[in-house]
């Protein structure tokens, strides 16, 4: 059975606003028995301004 459009988007919405305040997409997927590939799609999809790998706390930022 395949999700409606406003779920699809509110799932879209609840994605990016994790992941801009911090989640690993790895924890995304976790949490919502996703993988980690279509997370990540997702999170294209939405817009999302990606971090780079390492994501907040990569060592070399922290020098």
């Amino acid at each position: 059975m395949r999700k409606s459009k406003k779920t699809r988007d509110q799932l879209l919405d609840e994605l990016r606003n994790a992941y801009e305040a911090g989640a690993s997409i790895r924890n995304l997927a976790a949490t919502t028995g996703r993988s980690y590939g279509s997370v990540h799609s997702m999170l294209r999809e939405s817009g999302t301004a990606m971090r780079s790998r390492g994501g907040p706390n990569h060592r070399s930022r922290l020098r």
